[in-house]
């Protein structure tokens, strides 16, 4: 790890001012992922901004919105009554993500920024356009089995590993973020990229931004027909093959409304809007799910290793839905 200098601000408009200032700086919170990427050279900051000092913690329900603060550690989020009472899909995908001791230490903020976990991302060996851009995909031609089969371009098929991210996007969640121009409001589905020629960038907030809320709309309909689906080579502390985030709004014996998500298939968490559309106002069923399953993966195709994810994904998407529907 290269020497850094280190800031820890107290108000916002400092932090922002800091990273502003010095175009090496980054932000740090719980550090659970950029202390990995520095350690291995990936990322090579020259100067730390801590902002644990701000105020931004904190979970509140005013009129239909939950809002999360972005320093809420993914444990008390986890646990909080408002959570697991009217938005348990969110909480049980962050039960799902990571080991107790790194949900202690995580933050919601820095979840939604969380890098991949492609080996050769953090390998400074070998190419990667991600981290050197022009170098090339290793994971092209190499060991794929974890990595995309959607959303993809030839300059990288790595996935995002979070969790959160997954659900959040099936929850139509919005990020909050601050910057010297003010603040602005990104909805889930654009604020992480595809990473068509420029896979580097993770996601559209900008580099002198801090983000500071997000923000879940409150649909009370899908708190008890909710669950999130992850399939892992283990029970704990493993990243997701694929991984499904599935709501239902089941009524009078019909779907009347829905929201799903997938993760481990795309550099950014896959909304299954088609799915939804299949399935809404109809009666639930074993046939009605194992064709929706298919209809947001017409395009996907795998590289090799990870072939079987054309075949787990919609399995997976399907299973979710009937053990939603008490059909499996």
């Amino acid at each position: 790890m290269i020497p850094f200098d280190y800031a820890r601000p107290s108000t916002a408009k400092a932090a922002i001012d800091a990273v502003v200032r010095d175009k090496s700086a980054r932000f740090i919170a719980g550090g659970s992922n950029l202390v990995d990427l520095m350690k291995r050279g990936v990322m090579t900051p020259e100067k730390i901004i801590d902002i644990n000092a701000l105020p931004l913690r904190g979970i509140a329900r005013t009129g239909k919105t939950i809002r999360i603060r972005a320093l809420t550690l993914n444990s008390a989020v986890a646990a909080d009554p408002v959570i697991t009472e009217r938005l348990p899909l969110l909480a049980q995908a962050l039960k799902a993500g990571a080991s107790p001791q790194i949900r202690n230490m995580a933050t919601v903020g820095g979840n939604l920024m969380q890098r991949t976990r492609c080996p050769y991302f953090y390998d400074t060996a070998l190419p990667c356009n991600k981290r050197a851009p022009g170098s090339g995909c290793s994971a092209l031609n190499g060991y794929n089995r974890m990595h995309a089969i959607i959303g993809f371009s030839e300059s990288c098929i790595a996935v995002n590993p979070s969790d959160m991210n997954v659900a959040l996007a099936a929850l139509d969640a919005t990020v909050i973020v601050q910057g010297p121009k003010g603040e602005r409001h990104i909805p889930i589905a654009d604020f992480h990229r595809l990473p068509g020629n420029t896979p580097q960038l993770d996601t559209n907030l900008q580099r002198d931004e801090l983000i500071t809320a997000v923000e879940i709309p409150d649909a009370p309909g899908f708190a008890t027909t909710s669950l999130y689906t992850k399939v892992r080579d283990r029970a704990s502390y493993a990243f997701a093959l694929v991984s499904v985030a599935a709501a239902l709004h089941i009524e009078n014996g019909s779907i009347r409304d829905a929201r799903l998500a997938m993760g481990g298939i795309a550099h950014k968490p896959w909304r299954l809007r088609r799915t939804e559309d299949y399935i809404r106002r109809q009666q639930p069923s074993i046939r009605l799910f194992n064709n929706a399953a298919l209809a947001d993966l017409k395009e996907a195709r795998g590289h090799g290793h990870n072939n079987f994810k054309l075949v787990l994904a919609p399995n997976t998407i399907a299973q979710t839905l009937r053990t939603l529907a008490g059909l499996a």
